[in-house]
């Protein structure tokens, strides 16, 4: 294997969508051996890059070489036959199927005219195992952590005749012990000559794992650097194309008055079996209430739970100032609480459907289907939020999964403020989207609060979670175990919060 050339490389690569270039000119290097990042805004092409590379997508210009011949793939099969595999971050194995089952998935080993059991299993298990995994062959994925649904993906990717491995926003569902274990496997692999390509919003990962960066700017390239020689300020403002002083310092509400007003929302000793035991939270108007936990700490639930998703097993929620029992969404929306999911992608946005459709969707359903909102209200009411909240391309026609991660968010944030609520559940609404985007998102969180609105707002992120909080309810082991104010906090006193050992408490 020639290490001094590239495994993979893009050359003047464009692709269009209609009259638009999303990918223009884009050169690209992979070297065998290699963690290779790839780096810009939601919406600067990297998904459509990494689906030119897979086959899922064809080239309108450019040329794709692979060990320095030039191909082109029909299909991601066809790119994975020649050894690229992907593993995206939305996993998209099937939970009911046992590990080995979902390894092997279309590739069964045969005998007899059936599958091959048996070797099936003891496949797995040396493949597993030579990935450094004790992982259960015959167990169900959906048993375990998403850090091993995530492991098994990559033994799945791997278990053809891999040569380059796609990996796409990896470790956004991953607390930090599984994001280390990832990491041993990449870089197992990388030693084992598999050239890969990481892309990560979290910058810190990127400087940890990777050798070298591709930046793209609105679709075009940026430059390549080498990570050692790349200051992280400089490295964001290549991707921004503008000064990077914004983003420390998003605009947040002013802090409301909680003694001067009842609470709007009242949750009292709200139990929902096994995710919440016995919470109690305030919500008032324009406050903004950040959710501290670490993953299985009970966050989601919570909530679910407010928002009426997941029915109580006890307690009570109080919603200006009467008692209320929502036993759906649809009802928790007309107290005027909505919910937006952490999966965009099963729980948020319909793909197909267009902007104006998805933006629209959640009020209508509200009228009913016998109160047809007229077309052009429905255009002119989705047009105001398009530009309001700056969705880029502003095309209501295009279908929403065609948009960036950031971009879609923007639209299910939209879909739910039609609604005119006056609480927002906020679950993970930034995970997966860039500097620029994260930021865009955190200022419309304050400017929200700002107009009277409560939001409630859970991130992995304890940064994130004091930067755009007023409160902070801390969670662990499916409690909430203390509402402290954030300016009282840090991201280190914080993080001892929410992993202080149970037993610690009186």
């Amino acid at each position: 294997m020639d290490r001094a050339r590239p495994l993979l490389e893009l050359t003047g690569a464009t692709v269009r969508f209609g009259a638009d270039a999303v990918l223009d000119g884009v050169d690209f290097r992979l070297f065998p051996g290699e963690v290779h990042s790839l780096m810009g805004e939601n919406g600067a092409g990297k998904s459509t890059l990494i689906k030119a590379v897979t086959g899922a997508l064809p080239l309108d210009e450019g040329v794709l070489s692979l060990d320095g011949e030039p191909v082109r793939f029909g299909s991601p099969h066809a790119a994975q036959a020649a050894g690229i595999s992907t593993v995206y971050q939305e996993i998209d194995l099937l939970p009911n199927l046992s590990v080995a089952e979902n390894i092997w998935l279309g590739r069964e080993p045969r005998r007899f005219g059936g599958i091959d059991w048996r070797r099936m299993r003891t496949d797995s298990r040396a493949l597993l195992a030579d990935l450094g995994l004790e992982i259960d062959p015959s167990s169900l994925l959906g048993t375990h952590s998403l850090a091993v649904q995530q492991l098994v993906a990559i033994a799945r990717a791997i278990s053809t005749d891999v040569r380059v491995l796609v990996l796409d926003e990896p470790t956004s569902s991953l607390d930090l012990d599984e994001v280390a274990e990832l990491f041993r496997v990449v870089r197992d692999l990388a030693q084992r000559g598999v050239a890969i390509l990481f892309v990560s919003h979290f910058l810190d990962q990127v400087y940890e794992l990777c050798d070298r960066v591709t930046v793209l700017r609105d679709g075009r390239f940026v430059g390549e650097y080498l990570t050692r020689e790349l200051l992280r300020i400089d490295l964001v403002q290549a991707m921004l194309g503008r000064r990077a002083t914004a983003l420390t310092s998003p605009s947040r509400a002013s802090e409301p008055d909680l003694d001067a007003r009842d609470a709007f929302l009242s949750a009292q000793g709200v139990t929902v079996s096994p995710g919440i035991v016995g919470a109690d939270v305030e919500l008032f108007d324009g406050d903004v209430l950040g959710v501290a936990g670490l993953l299985g700490s009970g966050r989601t639930e919570l909530a679910r739970a407010l928002s009426g998703i997941d029915r109580l097993d006890s307690g009570v929620l109080r919603i200006s100032g009467r008692d209320v029992s929502p036993r759906s969404p649809r009802a928790g929306m007309s107290l005027g609480v909505v919910y937006s999911s952490e999966n965009r992608r099963a729980e948020g946005i319909i793909s197909d459907l267009s902007v104006l459709d998805n933006i629209t969707l959640a009020l209508q359903a509200d009228k009913g289907v016998t109160r047809l909102i007229p077309a052009a209200r429905r255009r002119e009411l989705a047009a105001s939020w398009v530009e309001a909240l700056d969705i880029r391309p502003s095309d209501l026609d295009r279908p929403a999964g065609t948009l960036s991660g950031g971009n879609q968010q923007k639209v299910l944030l939209a879909r739910l403020l039609a609604l005119s609520p006056r609480l927002l559940l906020l679950d993970e609404p930034t995970r997966g989207i860039d500097v620029g985007a994260k930021v865009e998102i955190q200022n419309l969180v304050g400017e929200m609060a700002s107009n009277g609105l409560s939001v409630v707002f859970i991130s992995a992120e304890l940064e994130e979670v004091l930067r755009v909080s007023h409160r902070v309810a801390i969670l662990r082991d499916n409690r909430v175990v203390d509402v402290l104010g954030a300016d009282d906090l840090t991201v280190d006193s914080l993080l001892a919060l929410v992993a202080q050992p149970d037993e610690i408490d009186e």
